[in-house]
C-alpha cells in the first residue's frame, strides 16, 4: 500500500461511487457536501459521452446529490479537449449524443461527414448500421479513429447494452484501424481533470470502484486511488490484479472523515 500523503483535492468515478441504477449510495449525498464545504477542489469523471456536465448534474440531483455542472468531466469533454490540442480547428464525422457534439462544438470543431480530420465514436442508446457504415468507409479514406472509451457493454434496466468499446471493435474489424481511446483506462482522462482543478498528482486521491479502469488509470498518473466496493471490483478479485489500490475501503462513506 501506498503511505497517504495529505489529499488536498479529489477526483471521483460517478457510477458504483456515488450512484448505482439512479440511486444514491449511503454515504454520498454527506461526501459531496463535506467536499463542497471543504473548499477543496473535486471532479466527479464519467467514461459516459451521452451527456453534457449540466445534464448530468440534474440526474445526480435527482438523486440526492449536489454536484456543480462545472464540477463534472466527461469523456466527451476530456475527447473534446485532446483533439483541440492535436489540430485546433479540425473537423470531425461524430457517432455520439448531445454530450460529444456539444463539447467538440464548443472547442470550434465542425462537424461533418465530408472529409473529416477525424472520425470520432462516442456513447449513444441508437446506434446506426448507416452511420457505422459511414465512419467505416471515411477511416478507409483517411480520417483518424478516436473513441471516447473502450467500455463493451453499458448497463440498462433491460440488461447489457453494446457501448462504444464494442461498436469501436466492429469498425476496427472491417477497416484493420484501431482507434484512440481517450477516456478511463487511458491515464490522460485522469491528467485532463487534474489539470481542471489545478491539482497536484501527488496530493489527489482518485476513487474508483473498478481495478481495471479507475484504478489502474488513477495508478499510471501518479494518484492516491481508493478503490470502494459499491461497484464492480469486489474485495476478492482484487488480488487477481498486477497492481494494487492505495486503500480499500467499503464505500465513500468511509472516507468522509479524510476530507
Amino acid at each position: 500500500m501506498t503511505e497517504r500523503k495529505r489529499i488536498d483535492s479529489w477526483l471521483s468515478d460517478m457510477d458504483g461511487v456515488l450512484v448505482h441504477e439512479g440511486r444514491p449510495i449511503p454515504g454520498a449525498d454527506e461526501f459531496i457536501k463535506r467536499l463542497s464545504e471543504s473548499g477543496k477542489k473535486f471532479r466527479v469523471l464519467t467514461n459516459n459521452s451521452i451527456y453534457t456536465q449540466r445534464d448530468l448534474s440534474v440526474r445526480l440531483a435527482g438523486a440526492g446529490l449536489s454536484v456543480p455542472a462545472e464540477s463534472i468531466w466527461t469523456s466527451a469533454l476530456a475527447t473534446a479537449q485532446f483533439l483541440d490540442d492535436q489540430r485546433s480547428g479540425g473537423s470531425a464525422y461524430v457517432i455520439g449524443e448531445a454530450g460529444l457534439t456539444t463539447a467538440l462544438h464548443e472547442v470550434g470543431y465542425v462537424l461533418t461527414d465530408l472529409d473529416p480530420d477525424y472520425v470520432v465514436l462516442g456513447e449513444t442508446r441508437t446506434y446506426s448500421f448507416t452511420q457505422i457504415t459511414r465512419a467505416i468507409r471515411l477511416i478507409e479514406g483517411g480520417a483518424r479513429f478516436i473513441a471516447t472509451n473502450p467500455d463493451p457493454i453499458g448497463p440498462s434496466t433491460e440488461g447489457s447494452l453494446p457501448a462504444c468499446g464494442a461498436v469501436a471493435a466492429l469498425i476496427t474489424k472491417a477497416t484493420g484501424v484501431a482507434p484512440y481511446f481517450v477516456g478511463k483506462p487511458n491515464p490522460r482522462m485522469m491528467r485532463s481533470a487534474l489539470n481542471e482543478i489545478e491539482g497536484h498528482s501527488e496530493t489527489t486521491a482518485m476513487i474508483g470502484d473498478r481495478m481495471d479502469t479507475d484504478i489502474v488509470s488513477g495508478m499510471e498518473a501518479g494518484l492516491f486511488t481508493i478503490l470502494v466496493l459499491t461497484g464492480v471490483t469486489q474485495r476478492d478479485q482484487i488480488d487477481r490484479f498486477p497492481y494494487r489500490p492505495s486503500l480499500v475501503v467499503d464505500s465513500v462513506a468511509d472516507l468522509i472523515d479524510l476530507i
